[in-house]
């Protein structure tokens, strides 16, 4: 590979959105690093993308499993030296998306479950392979976050989102923006850009078969957040190009 060709890594890759960002990227000739809790899984989605002429690899990453951020940060650094694209995919439900308001009957380990993987181990995974992206002459974080997630559209007396108050899974993600805007503060001053992207109820295994929009494209925004350049934003949160309410 290349001294100067571009490297991102994007979690839970091997299918949904994730598949559909690595794809993305990789036809912009961005070598594409899979992270996968399913390595059977992964090696498929890798060969997939090998088929189109896309240069992909797979690592292996469960956001559960402790010591997995550091093995990831390890395998990084053997076999490519620098970080330029890291996308925090992966995440998890374990409630009803809609439907409902369970503030008073949430089980606390579906909430410590939730912001686990949503939350939690995003942050360890991205100040693990923070040292790498300071080595990309333009590093870019993406965290995959939700319109769920927005404190100022669940507020509102005419809420769009009204039906959909899933608390764990939307604190998960308000949490997850928090930590997006603290970081880009804490980057103001390096080349690196940090920004929570909305990618739309997309039909996957997480947003169920009656969401609107198909698997296919759905990386748009991610995409568009991994490939900012220099003069684009910092610490915002956007859906297809629009700046969303935090």
């Amino acid at each position: 590979m290349s001294n100067t060709q571009q490297v991102a890594l994007i979690t839970g890759a091997n299918r949904g959105i994730g598949f559909e960002t690595a794809r993305a990227l990789g036809e912009q000739g961005i070598h594409v690093i899979l992270a996968v809790r399913d390595l059977a899984g992964g090696k498929s989605a890798a060969e997939k993308l090998q088929a189109l002429g896309i240069q992909a690899t797979v690592v292996s990453y469960d956001a559960r499993r402790p010591g997995s951020a550091a093995q990831v940060a390890a395998f990084v650094e053997q076999y490519f030296g620098k970080l330029d694209i890291l996308v925090n995919n992966a995440g998890i439900l374990k409630e009803d998306l809609v439907g409902g308001n369970n503030s008073s009957s949430v089980e606390v380990q579906v909430l410590r479950d939730t912001f686990e993987v949503n939350f939690f181990a995003v942050v360890e995974l991205t100040q693990a392979l923070l040292p790498l992206i300071r080595r990309s002459p333009a590093g870019r974080i993406v965290n995959l976050s939700s319109i769920l997630g927005s404190l100022t559209l669940h507020s509102l007396p005419d809420s769009p989102i009204e039906q959909a108050k899933s608390v764990a899974y939307n604190t998960s993600k308000t949490a997850l923006n928090a930590y997006t805007v603290h970081l880009a503060h804490d980057l103001k001053h390096t080349a690196i850009k940090v920004n929570a992207a909305h990618p739309g109820w997309v039909k996957t295994a997480l947003g169920g078969e009656h969401a609107p929009m198909e698997v296919e494209g759905s990386g748009k925004t991610s995409v568009q957040l991994a490939t900012l350049p220099a003069e684009g934003p910092n610490g915002g949160f956007f859906h297809d190009g629009e700046a969303l309410p935090w």
